[in-house]
């Protein structure tokens, strides 16, 4: 239950801080677009704003993700593993022996004309 709940919570973190940074100004005009004095941002204390609260939310995710990351290694001490998934063994007794392999492709060709047959791939037999 809590390591749901430190799940969403860390989800929550992931899109504020996407978002704060996505909405903060390029400064070295980043992806080839470059700011704007004239922008929504441009203020230097929407600027302080958004850089304080970009450090914030990074501490938090980086202090969630090594929360979540123990949580999850101190259940998986105690056997929680899920095993659904897992190949089972086989029930067969002994693997069908393989078809002789041959260098020529058209051996298979060759021996079904000897024996006066159709090749496999359906093709008139040569005369």
């Amino acid at each position: 239950m809590l390591f749901t709940f430190l799940l969403v919570v860390h989800a929550l973190i992931t899109l504020a801080l996407v978002g704060v940074i996505l909405v903060q100004r390029s400064e070295g005009g980043g992806l080839g677009m470059g700011g704007s004095p004239t922008g929504l941002m441009s203020a230097r204390g929407a600027a302080d704003f958004l850089t304080r609260s970009t450090t914030i939310l990074a501490t938090i995710f980086v202090v969630l993700s090594i929360a979540i990351a123990a949580l999850a290694s101190v259940s998986n001490r105690t056997g929680d593993i899920d095993t659904s998934l897992a190949r089972q063994p086989s029930q067969q007794s002994a693997p069908a022996a393989p078809a002789p392999v041959s260098d020529d492709p058209l051996a298979a060709a060759a021996q079904s004309a000897d024996n006066g047959a159709a090749p496999a791939n359906g093709a008139a037999p040569a005369q």
